[in-house]
């Protein structure tokens, strides 16, 4: 899939928006990317799944063994993900405030995984899941995401492959250039500002 074919599949379901948005990461911006939105669709799903798969080379694709996705935002991308991949897909969490593998879910002692996420900014929640990985037993040997709105700078410490980069600008809550801050900022994310 081409840039345009993915932020046209975004478009098309309406998560492609604009205002003033509080990320999970704490930063602000004025454009967003609403995964779940995108993936509520089963075909759009699979459509940029397939794509997400086929990004990944060959020979670290033909390794991995099962796909890992931090809940919330990952869950779906990973499941349709692991689908494209077939293997099977699993998900960390975090019922005490650190992502831990729950609900039956386990790693054989090196198991080969890809780390998979919806949308990557600063890089911490994919840094965790991969360190929850590693200590159930997995090894991430790569990662990937829907959208890396990191401008290329998350190290995730694996080769990394988003579906799509895109450069956009965040800021810090107490440094807004005063069109962002004319406008309410709103949180449309999963989890709670960190």
């Amino acid at each position: 899939m081409t840039e345009d074919e993915v932020l046209g599949e975004f478009r098309a379901a309406e998560a492609l928006l604009e205002g003033h948005f509080i990320l999970s990461s704490g930063l602000r911006s004025p454009r967003y990317l609403q995964c779940a939105r995108v993936l509520m669709n089963p075909r759009r799903a699979a459509r940029l799944a397939e794509a997400v798969a086929a990004n990944i080379p060959a020979a670290l694709r033909s390794r991995i063994t099962a796909v890992v996705s931090p809940a919330m935002g990952g869950v779906i991308a990973g499941q349709e993900v692991a689908r494209a991949l077939d293997v099977d897909a699993m998900f960390v969490e975090r019922p005490t405030g650190t992502f831990e593998l729950r609900r039956g879910f386990r790693l054989t002692p090196g198991q080969q995984v890809l780390m998979m996420e919806d949308v990557v900014t600063t890089g911490l929640s994919s840094r965790e899941a991969i360190t929850a990985i590693a200590e159930a037993g997995g090894e991430v040997i790569a990662a990937a995401s829907l959208v890396d709105r990191s401008n290329g700078t998350a190290d995730l410490g694996v080769p990394f492959f988003p579906l799509i980069r895109l450069d956009v600008p965040s800021y810090e809550a107490d440094a807004l250039p005063p069109e962002l801050a004319a406008i309410p900022a709103i949180k449309p994310g999963s989890r709670a500002t960190a």
